[in-house]
């Protein structure tokens, strides 16, 4: 299990080019909302140094989630606004269930005010709206807070376009641990290292990272403000010091030690203070991971010979064994509800993300892919980003938690690997 853990988290191929993140949606639910929206009339006036329309983004945005299919609107003169009453039986015969409708006018403080409403096409009725107040900076931002209101009035369920995803690139020799927008847009290197960087994990606010680095020739845990270029050290004990996961009121990490031995489950404060073992076996026991209520920590172990994932009490206690199905169960990780466990599950000699249902004990292989990694669940537990390899090096995927909506995201001639979903945006 050593090896395996090892070969999976360091196997990275060299790269040397530079580009954000790239989209392509390579499955798609079978019953898409078919949505018409329209260009926000006066978006045109927004500066040249804008990244994006804010139709664009939206429409982008609602597509990618695969529960949306665009609707195409003609050129419609006089271009409509939220403020234009709507003919629901002309969009009807275009065969739009939904509809958006917006403006931008710039305001005289230099910034910019987005409006819209969104209507039911079917029910002929206005659901809501919103106005934002936005600079030139914000386009992006607003438009995928537009996208995340209208995903929840449509489905019921928090949108997550305005999240943001963390992952590791390697370029030629160098490790850059990048953030970047949930669409891959944005991206900016938090961390630049000649020596591996792994496991990076959000803290419940968003507001930092716990990440491990080799930078000083061994494993060390630091968290840093996504804000702020600056590291502090948690865990930087004799032998290994790895696998950061924070407790959900963001007041602890359970992280993985070797100082006593073999490596086993610590409990310490974020400014590395207070460390406490709360793991006693025999075999190795690594891969923490919070319940959402914080009562629980999963996390791989092979004190039963072979890895399988176990949970135990968050205060320390007795173990139990969660996973039975299959030789090889690593990387726990629990869906947001505490209902569902997506984990590494080898499969016919393919490692695949599975699902277990923890109420029914049922279990689901989500991908086709040959060796996934890092499962992340999205923060409405809709989807779930994981790593795998294609076609010799990394890349990103997302395959929603029924397995239907997959998509692909790639760097061109990079190698992306240790995603972590971020959390919702307060």
């Amino acid at each position: 299990m050593r090896t395996l853990l090892a070969a999976t988290l360091l196997s990275f191929v060299a790269c040397s080019a530079h580009a954000q993140l790239s989209i392509e949606i390579t499955g798609a639910g079978a019953q898409r909302v078919p949505i018409a929206i329209a260009p926000f009339l006066g978006e045109g006036a927004l500066p040249a140094g804008a990244s994006a329309s804010i139709t664009s983004v939206v429409r982008a945005d609602l597509e990618r989630s695969g529960l949306f299919r665009r609707v195409e609107v003609p050129a419609l003169v006089p271009r409509p606004t939220e403020a234009s009453s709507v003919n629901y039986a002309e969009w009807k015969s275009r065969l739009a269930d939904a509809l958006v409708l917006g403006s931008v006018a710039a305001r005289p403080d230099g910034r910019f005010e987005v409006r819209f409403r969104l209507h039911d096409v079917v029910k002929q009725v206005a659901i809501g709206g919103v106005a934002y107040t936005m600079t030139r900076e914000q386009v992006r931002a607003t438009a995928h807070r537009i996208a995340d209101y209208i995903y929840e009035k449509l489905t019921g369920e928090k949108g997550v376009f305005s999240t943001r995803i963390a992952y590791v690139v390697k370029r030629g020799t160098r490790f850059e641990l990048q953030i970047a927008d949930a669409d891959g847009a944005n991206e900016q290197a938090m961390l630049v290292s000649e020596e591996p960087i792994i496991s990076p994990a959000w803290s419940p606010n968003g507001r930092r990272i716990a990440y491990v680095s080799f930078q000083n020739k061994k494993p060390i845990v630091y968290v840093q403000d996504v804000e702020v270029p600056k590291q502090n050290i948690v865990a930087n004990f004799k032998g290994s010091n790895s696998a950061p996961a924070w407790s959900p009121d963001g007041s602890r990490l359970a992280v993985v030690l070797s100082r006593d031995g073999n490596s086993q489950l610590y409990l310490i404060n974020p400014d590395g203070s207070n460390s406490r073992r709360l793991s006693n076996s025999s075999g190795i026991d690594t891969e923490p991971y919070f319940s959402p209520d914080g009562q629980w920590i999963y996390f791989t172990s092979d004190r039963g010979g072979s890895p399988q994932i176990y949970r135990m009490p968050a205060a320390g206690g007795e173990a139990q064994r969660v996973t039975f199905e299959g030789s090889y169960n690593v990387s726990p990780r629990i869906s947001p509800d505490g209902r569902s466990l997506a984990y590494i599950m080898r499969n016919g000699g393919k490692f695949q993300v599975a699902l277990l249902d923890l109420t029914t004990r049922q279990v689901q292989i989500l991908t086709d892919s040959d060796l996934d990694e890092s499962p992340s669940f999205a923060p409405n537990g809709r989807q779930i980003l994981l790593a795998t390899v294609i076609g010799g090096r990394g890349v990103l995927s997302a395959v929603s938690a029924d397995g239907r909506i997959k998509q692909r995201l790639t760097v061109t001639a990079g190698d992306v690997r240790e995603p972590a979903w971020g959390p919702l945006v307060q």
